[in-house]
């Protein structure tokens, strides 16, 4: 029987030499079924959601057929974990469909994850369970309405088979969509083989993907190397902006392209504390909130070194070029990070005192244990109305003591300062300061429900609701509530 599911592949990462992937159909699996599908996306990518919906899609999502025009594969990789390098590491539970063109002219990988046993899979069953699916979709989805850049999820299946971890749980595949798939452990595989002309292929091939500009440039692999820098810069801003901690920052896990890629033990903060981590295995906090500009220069170093012989032929002067690139990376995340902070307080141009203004808050944040999101979608109250019942909630928990008092006059003359008026100072915390995030009990109850039978419903709904999370929603929403102390999720876990 034909698949009557038409996905117009234009694939491109197929037609690089062989050592760069293995060919790999997925494995088939027992009893596919929907859990959810992301129609607008679908259409975005010049698919009919209806025939994604139907039988055919449903096993085309779970790797029972292989559409017309995909071409599977695995891709190499290798890449520095937990500081660590491992020379091999490659997509041993994902299979990339092929790539489509989507409405904007953007390139689009479509790859399924959990898809099965590839030659990378090591000891690993190729495998993914429903937990970390459901998690990936909802996280994914919830990063791209904040406007952060980000992989996102077209779909998720039941697989209809169990997975064997710590205990029986019930398998499951999601398929994500990715400007690429390219990531610095990628140049880290060719790179460790001594294979130059390989890493000049990739960089070529990252260049006409992502940077198209850099080969206009007078040095064009140092415009790369500058032009990756800069998009991680403005991507981890983003994060500690909304207080995301990715959890497992390897350098397989850094995407050439900027966007934020696995979402493995990953989580938004309650209570504000910079140093705060969730993954279960970031014993020593290598990867807590606070350290992620830092990680992601030192993964932008490995990259560095991967393209020291693009960069001069002389090895000195290569060394050189990339330790000018890398080590500007700090001034350029200050300005993106200043920039994106400065938008959370209603701020609208620079002085001098702004960062202290915004280390000072986040230290009575942390002193206080007070939830991030929420104490700054409020802290606008204090300026359209002081009596409001939000402001006074604010009040009594950062407590209006030695600490709080001075900042609050500080922020407020600071406001007045500038030639904005105090309401335009509101409207712009409102569009930097959401009022909805994927809160860890909330996508843990998501999870649980799906562990108890079919039932999306609850996912349905939180999904619709991270839709607009700039959007003030009804009062006592669940999906504004910081958790209660016994709701609260302490760690996390990678989907493996």
């Amino acid at each position: 029987m034909a698949l009557s599911l038409k996905i117009p592949f234009e694939n491109s990462y197929s037609g690089l030499p062989e050592r760069f992937y293995a060919k790999q159909t997925p494995e088939p699996v027992k009893a596919p079924s929907m859990i959810k599908l992301n129609g607008p996306l679908a259409e975005a990518l010049g698919i009919d959601p209806g025939a994604l919906a139907g039988p055919g899609g449903v096993e085309a999502l779970a790797g029972n057929r292989v559409p017309e025009g995909a071409d599977p594969l695995a891709m190499a990789y290798a890449g520095h974990q937990f500081g660590h390098f491992v020379p091999q590491l490659g997509d041993g539970r994902a299979i990339l469909l092929g790539e489509v063109i989507d409405s904007r002219g953007e390139r689009q990988d479509i790859q399924l994850k959990g898809s099965g046993r590839t030659p990378f899979s090591r000891s690993g069953d190729g495998r993914a369970w429903i937990g970390p699916v459901i998690r990936e979709y909802i996280l994914s989805e919830a990063m791209h309405a904040l406007g952060v850049p980000t992989t996102r999820a077209l779909a998720a299946v039941r697989t209809g088979e169990t997975v064997f971890r710590e205990a029986p749980l019930p398998g499951a595949i999601v398929t994500r969509v990715a400007t690429s798939h390219l990531r610095v452990g990628t140049f880290q595989y060719f790179a460790a083989r001594q294979d130059t002309e390989a890493v000049r292929i990739l960089a070529d091939y990252a260049i006409a993907r992502h940077y198209p500009e850099a080969e206009q440039a007078e040095e064009p692999y140092r415009a790369f190397l500058e032009a990756v820098c800069r998009r991680q810069a403005q991507l981890i801003a983003k994060w500690l902006q909304l207080g995301f901690i990715h959890g497992v920052m390897n350098t397989d896990n850094m995407a050439i392209s900027g966007q934020t890629i696995d979402y493995g033990p990953c989580a938004f903060m309650d209570e504000f504390h910079s140093g705060k981590t969730f993954s279960s295995i970031d014993r020593h906090g290598r990867y807590a909130y606070d350290q992620q500009p830092q990680i992601a220069q030192w993964n932008l170093a490995r990259l560095a070194e991967t393209l020291l012989p693009l960069l001069d032929p002389e090895e000195e002067t290569a060394i050189e070029i990339a330790n000018a690139v890398v080590g500007d990376f700090g001034n350029i995340f200050q300005k993106e990070y200043l920039n994106a902070m400065r938008g959370k307080f209603g701020l609208f141009s620079g002085e001098e005192e702004d960062l202290d203004l915004i280390g000072d808050f986040l230290s009575i944040l942390q002193s206080c244990e007070a939830d991030f999101t929420l104490s700054f979608r409020t802290l606008g109250k204090l300026i359209e109305n002081l009596e409001s019942d939000e402001a006074g909630a604010l009040v009594r928990s950062l407590g209006d003591d030695s600490a709080w008092g001075p900042w609050k006059t500080r922020w407020l003359e600071r406001i007045d300062r500038q030639p904005q008026s105090r309401s335009e100072a509101v409207d712009r915390m409102k569009a930097h300061n959401p009022a909805v995030i994927p809160r860890n009990h909330l996508v843990e109850r998501a999870i649980q429900d799906a562990l108890g039978g079919d039932d999306s419903r609850f996912m349905d709904q939180m999904i619709e609701a991270l839709a607009m999370p700039y959007a003030d929603p009804p009062k006592a929403s669940i999906w504004t509530i910081p958790p209660r102390p016994e709701e609260r999720v302490a760690e996390t876990f990678c989907g493996t």
